[in-house]
């Protein structure tokens, strides 16, 4: 019988944003450094990216899974194809002995 298991992690990516500053940035009401500025402008959300790099995914646990709490997950992870047939779900999202990336 086959086996599934459940492997979950985390990728991280090196980000790089190069944020042009004022010249009068330490004159107002919130004076700070040009290095505060430009993160602040980070922390908001407010940059272009500049460019980054896949650092990889770290493994953060895994454990065996029956097809019911598979179809469960999917259904929570992915309900924008809870609809599909069970059969589907599985040919869709489970990677099967011998996969291989085109």
């Amino acid at each position: 019988m086959t086996k599934y298991v459940l492997v979950d992690t985390v990728s991280q990516y090196r980000l790089r944003y190069v944020i042009e500053v004022p010249d009068d940035h330490n004159d107002g009401v919130f004076p700070c450094s040009a290095t505060t500025w430009a993160e602040d402008t980070v922390t908001c959300g407010e940059m272009k990216e500049f460019s980054q790099l896949h650092l990889g995914e770290t493994i953060i646990s895994s454990r065996d899974v029956s097809e019911e709490e598979i179809l469960a997950l999917c259904d929570l992870d992915n309900s924008y194809c809870s609809m599909w047939s069970d059969a589907q779900k599985m040919n869709t999202f489970i990677t099967p002995i011998g996969y291989k990336l085109d």
